[in-house]
């Protein structure tokens, strides 16, 4: 990890959706207050359990948030890209961090400190929406999350994951990537199942012409039979 050369803060803020809503004077006293960090991939950001006194806006690159279990099993929540933010819980209650991040390739981070962040929210209520809006999409995919492990079937799970990676940036709901380069441990960790059991599920997949594997690609090959699959069809 070092000390990134002088960016410009405000602009890379910008790329933020909950940072549309200050102004221009707003978003540059607080890019004033932030500073930058580089990671490589494979980095640790922050573990689970450390204190938590800032919060991070992903400039570039990519960054995995994940936790461990009671038997030290990780499970991935989410990954994130560049214009998202992360580590906002532990900032606005000031207490230990509730997951931990890795850099999953090279990344740019601006890094927001919780006093500086906190005068901004009392000051700006719209930019409190914003932020309590952020809030309300983790609740909900967190929510999502555990209806999913508790009554859907691996299939549909899996079926469910790979929709929305398709979805995901750098793909969109409305051109959906094609195929994904996650590997079968990450797709495991990311349903709290095992690597054999993906495994098995997606070789019976490409089988059915569902999905191919090839070159250290998952390709989708039929998304409706997926999607079918995604909904206990």
């Amino acid at each position: 990890m070092e000390t990134g050369r002088e960016l410009d803060k405000e602009k890379l803020l910008g790329r933020s959706f909950i940072f549309d809503a200050l102004s221009s004077e707003a978003r540059g006293e607080l890019a004033g207050f932030s500073y930058v960090k580089r990671y490589k991939a494979g980095d640790v950001i922050f573990n689970m359990g450390d204190p938590g006194q800032s919060m991070m806006a992903i400039a570039e690159g990519s960054v995995r948030v994940s936790m461990l279990t009671s038997r030290a099993r990780e499970i991935t929540l989410n990954d994130l890209q560049a214009g998202d933010v992360f580590g906002e819980i532990a900032l606005l209650d000031g207490m230990e961090r509730s997951a931990g991040t890795r850099a999953l390739t090279n990344c740019t981070l601006v890094v927001l400190e919780r006093r500086s962040l906190l005068d901004v929210l009392q000051r700006d209520p719209q930019f409190s929406i914003q932020l309590i809006e952020l809030l309300c999409r983790r609740v909900r995919r967190s929510d999502e999350r555990m209806i999913e492990i508790a009554f859907l079937d691996l299939p549909s799970r899996l079926a469910k994951l790979l929709l929305r990676l398709t979805v995901s940036h750098p793909g969109s709901p409305d051109k959906p990537l094609s195929k994904l380069s996650q590997s079968q441990s990450e797709l495991a960790d990311m349903i709290g199942n095992t690597r054999e059991n993906v495994n098995r599920c997606l070789r019976k997949w490409q089988k059915s012409d569902m999905i191919s594997l090839r070159d250290g690609w998952l390709i989708i090959a039929d998304r409706a039979a997926l999607e079918a699959v995604a909904d206990g069809e």
